[in-house]
């Protein structure tokens, strides 16, 4: 399953060399000048013309179209590794010089690099000055040979060398993606372009090293099997662009453009501000007691901002039982949402599965997982949405790190029973001494949840669970 991701366009790269207009229309006419535009008239053998447009992260190689237009997707994208040393940014300009001119031999059927073949004549012309001169023709002659050798050879040595620090990718799906991911940097790197602050020039180091890792991954791998990870890539990036807009935004109001931060990196924003926590709040609670039990009070707070928040809604799964120190057993949790979007859980699994669980609920609507399996026909539906096993461990993994909050329960057996069973199933005991059988349906599964709200909004006390930092965006 593939999701739509609702991102702005490109603000830049949406056309070849978008900062600077006049520099397409020249590579043109230099190629109109020196070499053949492939047009309707071509053979698949015939090799497009191919413009370099190099950028601080990478290049983009673009062809030349025989009607003159501009092309909307680039033939090649090229990555360099980040924190390139300057030894290894030479990989780029290698890369991206132009092809070398090549003589055909015909009775080799082959070519021969017009540089080795100007080289064998220069050296050879050398050689013979050398040898008039009285240098040895034992000396003079391994140079004549050796010398084209090696302008025929070197450079594909070099190019060998060079491709170690760069990841290119080719065909019109995988440079598609990359091309967009690629506009989507490039916000990150014009604002780190014009401030010095430390957290800004970080986004744009992050963004080359997410550029760099999809490479890599679309060239071993088409968009389609890849899809999960792209999506997941594409969403950081979003975020990054997000959190580089809201410092942009506060250092606009608060007057500090052009500070220094190199020592003190700022914590960065969150998308969700209803969801972050104040500086005086306390850790997450995580201690149990038997049938939900209230965790740790909270301590004094200042009183919370007033601001709009999106409809609270709440996932309560069971998970193999464990015992914190000093704690009765944990069997059964709750969380916000929201914390289905923490990037410490799957994705975008994680992500799809939120979107199933706010659809249509009430506010402050507890929704057991069992419950979204019984809407997905049964659970047939699930590979469709995400692997929610994975998901619910990493949110279990959350809740243990103290990296979100959570309602810890204890839950009886038939409880934890009936809310993993579906809203219309039904739950039956044996007592093994008298024989006597007791079934527990639908009312009695309500009632639990009615309980496990109650103790859910004696636990909040007015402060909503702390879904985690970070958050990814929701789908739209």
């Amino acid at each position: 399953m593939t999701d739509t991701l609702h991102t702005p366009p490109p603000t830049d790269h949406g056309r070849p060399f978008a900062r600077d207009s006049g520099r397409w229309e020249k590579e043109c006419s230099r190629a109109l000048r020196t070499g053949h535009i492939r047009d309707h008239t071509c053979s698949a053998a015939c090799e497009p013309v191919i413009v370099f447009e190099r950028t601080g992260w990478g290049w983009f190689a673009w062809t030349v179209p025989g009607d003159g237009s501009s092309p909307a997707i680039p033939h090649q994208i090229g990555v360099l590794t980040p924190a390139a040393t300057s030894t290894q940014r030479l990989a780029l300009r290698w890369v991206t010089r132009r092809p070398a001119r090549r003589m055909a031999v015909g009775a080799l059927h082959g070519s021969l690099r017009l540089s080795s073949a100007s080289m064998a004549f220069i050296s050879l012309l050398i050689g013979l000055m050398a040898i008039d001169r009285g240098i040895p023709v034992t000396v003079a002659l391994p140079a004549m040979l050796l010398a084209p050798l090696v302008a025929e050879y070197l450079p594909d040595w070099l190019d060998a060398w060079a491709r170690e620090y760069v990841r290119t990718v080719e065909g019109d799906g995988a440079c598609r993606y990359l091309h967009r991911l690629a506009g989507l940097h490039t916000v990150l790197v014009l604002a780190a372009a014009d401030s010095d602050r430390y957290e800004l020039r970080r986004s744009a180091e992050i963004g080359h090293t997410l550029l760099w890792d999809t490479a890599d991954l679309l060239q071993t791998r088409d968009t389609r099997s890849a899809s999960a990870c792209l999506i997941t890539r594409e969403r950081l990036m979003l975020q990054l662009i997000h959190q580089v807009t809201q410092i942009l935004k506060h250092t606009t109001q608060d007057g500090t453009d052009g500070t220094n931060q190199d020592s003190a990196p700022a914590q960065p924003a969150d998308p969700h501000p209803w969801a972050t926590r104040s500086a005086t709040e306390p850790a997450p609670r995580h201690v149990p007691s038997p049938l939900p039990q209230k965790g740790t009070p909270r301590m004094s707070q200042p009183e919370p901002v007033q601001v709009i928040r999106p409809l609270n809604v709440y996932l309560l799964f069971a998970h193999e039982p464990y015992h914190p120190a000093g704690a009765q057993e944990i069997n059964t949790s709750v969380v916000a949402a929201a914390s289905l979007l923490h990037p410490g859980v799957r994705q975008p699994d994680g992500a799809r599965i939120h979107q199933l669980l706010v659809r249509g609920r009430r506010p402050g609507e507890i929704v057991p997982l069992s419950t979204l399996t019984h809407e997905l026909d049964g659970g047939t539906r699930w590979p469709e949405v995400g692997d929610w096993e994975a998901v619910t461990r990493d949110l279990l993994q959350l809740i243990r790190d103290n990296d979100c909050d959570a309602l810890s329960l204890g839950l009886p057996d038939i409880a934890r029973a009936l809310v993993c069973a579906g809203p219309h199933s039904e739950v039956r005991t044996v007592d093994p001494t008298s024989g006597h059988q007791r079934a527990y349906g639908p009312a009695d599964r309500i009632e639990v949840l009615v309980e496990v709200g109650k103790h859910l909004a004696r636990e909040e006390a007015g402060f909503p669970l702390w879904p985690g930092n970070g958050l990814l965006a929701p789908l739209a």
